[in-house]
Parts: C-alpha cells; sequence; structure tokens
C-alpha cells in the first residue's frame, strides 16, 4: 500500500476530527494502526486541534478569613514507664553436617609427559640414595625461573620455605633430570614387575 496525496488528506482530516489511529487504519484499509501512527508522525500532525497545552488550574479565590485563635494548650500527659524487655536468648546455630571427605586424587599426567619424583626409601637402593645426596652438595641449586631444557628439574627442599630450589645439573639426553636423580626417578621394568608379584 502506498500514501496517495488523497489517502494523506483524508489521514489529514480524520487525525485533525481526533479519530483513534485504529479507526484511521480502519477507514483508510490496507493499512495498520502502526503505519498511520508513523505517517503522523512523519507529518508532523502528532497535535490535535484542540489539544493545545491544558490550562493552568486557576488558584482559589483568596478570602479575608477571620484572624485564627491560637491553639489551646495540650493537656500534659505523662508518659508510662515501661519496663523494658528482656532480649530474646540468641537461637543456637543448626549444627551443619560434617563435610564428607573425599579421598585426595592423584593429578593425571599427559601421555609422553616424565612422571614426578614419587619413590619411597624402601625401593631406591643405598647406592642410588647415596650417590643423590653426594649431587645434591654438588648441585647448582637454582630458582623455577633459571631451568632450562638442559638443566635437571629435581626438586629439593620444601616448596613452602626459602631453602627449596632445583639441582640445576646438566640433564641425560632426553630425560628431565640429571645421572643421579635419573636413577632414583626412573626404574627398569623388571624391577617394577617384582614389586607387583
Amino acid at each position: 500500500m502506498s500514501w496517495t496525496d488523497e489517502r494523506v488528506e483524508l489521514l489529514k482530516k480524520m487525525w485533525a476530527e481526533g479519530q483513534s489511529a485504529s479507526q484511521i487504519a480502519k477507514e483508510l484499509g490496507g493499512v495498520t494502526r502502526n503505519a498511520v501512527i508513523g505517517k503522523v508522525h512523519r507529518l508532523g500532525l502528532s497535535n490535535r486541534a484542540g489539544s493545545g497545552p491544558a490550562p493552568a488550574p486557576a488558584e482559589p479565590a483568596r478570602t479575608t478569613a477571620a484572624p485564627l485563635e491560637p491553639p489551646a494548650e495540650p493537656e500534659t500527659i505523662e508518659p508510662v514507664q515501661e519496663t523494658p524487655e528482656p532480649a530474646p536468648a540468641p537461637e543456637p546455630e543448626p549444627q551443619r553436617p560434617a563435610a564428607p571427605v573425599t579421598p585426595l586424587r592423584r593429578a593425571i599426567i599427559p601421555a609422553g609427559q616424565p612422571l614426578p619424583p614419587q619413590p619411597s626409601a624402601n625401593e631406591i637402593s643405598p647406592e642410588a640414595l647415596a650417590s643423590v645426596r653426594e649431587v645434591e652438595k654438588t648441585a647448582r641449586k637454582i630458582s623455577l625461573m633459571e631451568l632450562t631444557e638442559r638443566t635437571c628439574k629435581w626438586p629439593i627442599g620444601d616448596p613452602a620455605t626459602e631453602h627449596f630450589w632445583f639441582c640445576g645439573l646438566a640433564t641425560q639426553a632426553g630425560k628431565p633430570y640429571c645421572e643421579a636423580h635419573v636413577g632414583v626417578a626412573f626404574q627398569p621394568m623388571s624391577s617394577r614387575r617384582d614389586r607387583r608379584r
């Protein structure tokens, strides 16, 4: 539907008469109420005839009234002293059931990554332990930020203290640790099979 000159004139006339957008849409046919409202605004017809600004409310006429008498003094009422109520005892907090203890889970290590050192003292040979102790005396004692691909990443000490460091000696080819720490961290398959039996 297009807005022909005749349809626009009819819209203007009906709008000026105060008819609603729905009534105008029905009269014009083939147009919605919203289309009529949009056209009215585009034509700048939003003010209807006779719908000027509302007159200001008239001020009430001032009459000369007799002077007011002073108000009578109110009777003094003595306040009733109430005894304060004792504060209610705080309600005891409901006891929450103890949180279930969940067993610690071991971290999942992606395939192809070397396992972190986790040997127990009874599985390590005394020779390997002696070798490790000797190596740790000569270790470079480097920080995490100083580690490279060629430095031994064996952690020594408690990470929660300032006496924590990494070995830092030269690594074995294809391993993350030096020769002494590789002997502790990696064990031959035969010894592992023997332990399972």
